[in-house]
């Protein structure tokens, strides 16, 4: 961006220009410079006082009178090279107004021609990896440039985000992005996202969710597949398996109480073993793919799921005979997963969570996917809401969220302004938990 340096005005020349009456004829003579590449060409207006009106009058050599008075810019300019000041306008105002001038026009410019730039070269790039003519890339550049998301990265992140995406992608191109890699393609090589970001980005962590970079590629993948940009961190990692790429499998686990899958599967088995010795189990996801096949419930049986590990710490405790699985906030890959399959088995999920706005929008999209609500009604709020004393109100915080399953629910708490914990229901969620979870 060009801009210009600071003289060093005369000690005597900036106490007479600096006075305060000059002020706002300063900041105009700024603001239309910035706009004029500089020039001190065209007119300003300023209100001027007595004192204001003297001044200024002084160094053009004219009498001024005070008021609104119109300036121009080009007179003022050669008055101060004859003055004492024996420099232009741009210069006095960068001084007085204590920073350098910018030429906002043609920064604007220089920013324009840097995106086009941009664009010119993502379309080389694309060309070279042999990607140019896919039919989803239209699809994935529209995208790009309505949603501004580069924009508001910046150019210099832009460039190299999109220079690494080009190549992640070009590096999965032996997997088609139309399909599975499941769909009797010829085996291609399976990737862990750290060891392709490493690969494709110089860095081990360049495609993590949140990072640029495997945002671009997210979204290109699910262009290739006429499918919409992922709103959910498990939605993101199935479109990675889609092409081949593992995402963490191990890390994130879902709690869950006695569970037990039917049918001969070692797995099941286990995991019918750990019910009968009254253990809580960690499930990873990983160990769900370890037996997609397996079935995890009967058809009809209920299972509860709740947010906070002291429900479930709870029903362990009490040796409680119902299924229980923990999301222990918003859940994991794990549990989504463990989620969708327990609705495709034909479960009766019932959800139970905070009353705050973020337990609202975990349940929500809980809901979202097949389960019902668990208590999780207006009528549930206040009752809950009557039962806690002054001194363990919590307020609400944050935006509101919307309640599809009871709209009356989110006006209540908005209404009340009041938060009410899932621990805090223990006393009416752990009866439910007591009661036979098989159909």
């Amino acid at each position: 961006m060009t801009t210009h340096s600071l003289p060093q005005l005369p000690a005597p020349v900036r106490s007479y220009l600096n006075d305060p009456s000059l002020t706002a004829l300063w900041a105009a003579a700024r603001k239309r410079l910035e706009r004029n590449r500089l020039s001190p060409t065209g007119t300003v207006q300023a209100q001027l006082d007595a004192e204001g009106a003297k001044r200024l009058g002084g160094l053009l050599g004219i009498r001024l009178e005070p008021g609104l008075r119109r300036i121009q810019l080009g007179a003022l300019d050669a008055a101060l090279r004859a003055s004492a000041a024996q420099c232009g306008l741009v210069s006095v105002v960068a001084e007085l107004t204590g920073r350098p001038l910018q030429d906002r026009t043609s920064a604007k410019e220089a920013q324009q021609t840097a995106w086009t730039a941009l664009w010119q070269q993502l379309d080389g790039d694309l060309t070279c990896a042999g990607l140019a003519h896919a039919g989803w890339i239209a699809d994935w550049l529209g995208e790009l440039r309505s949603t501004g998301i580069l924009t508001r990265a910046g150019i210099e992140a832009a460039t190299t985000a999109l220079s690494s995406a080009v190549r992640t992608i070009a590096t999965l191109t032996n997997t088609p992005l139309h399909a599975p890699a499941d769909t009797g393609a010829e085996a291609v090589k399976q990737w862990e996202l750290s060891e392709l970001a490493a690969h494709t980005t110089g860095d081990a962590h360049g495609l993590d969710e949140g990072r640029l970079t495997g945002i671009l590629v997210v979204k290109a993948i699910a262009a290739a597949c006429t499918l919409p940009s992922p709103d959910s961190t498990a939605n993101r990692r199935l479109l990675w398996e889609r092409v081949g790429v593992s995402t963490d499998s191990l890390s994130g686990t879902i709690m869950v109480w006695r569970l037990a899958p039917p049918g001969p599967h070692p797995w099941a088995q286990m995991m019918r073993t750990r019910r009968d010795l009254a253990l809580v189990t960690h499930l990873t996801l990983q160990e769900l793919h370890t037996a997609p096949e397996a079935v995890l419930t009967a058809p009809g049986t209920t299972v509860h799921f709740c947010e906070n590990p002291q429900v479930l710490q709870a029903a362990a405790r009490y040796g409680l005979p119902g299924i229980l699985v923990c999301g222990s906030g918003n859940p994991s890959a794990a549990g989504w997963e463990l989620l969708r399959r327990l609705i495709a088995d034909g479960a009766d999920v019932a959800y139970h969570g905070d009353f705050d706005w973020p337990g609202i929008a975990i349940a929500e999209r809980v809901m979202r996917i097949g389960a019902r609500p668990w208590r999780m009604h207006t009528d549930d709020y206040l009752n809950a809401l009557a039962e806690l004393s002054t001194e363990r109100l919590t307020p609400l915080a944050g935006p509101a969220a919307p309640t599809p399953w009871d709209s009356q629910l989110a006006a209540a708490m908005v209404q009340h302004g009041v938060a009410v914990h899932e621990e805090a229901q223990l006393h009416r969620l752990l009866p439910d938990l007591g009661r036979d979870s098989s159909a």
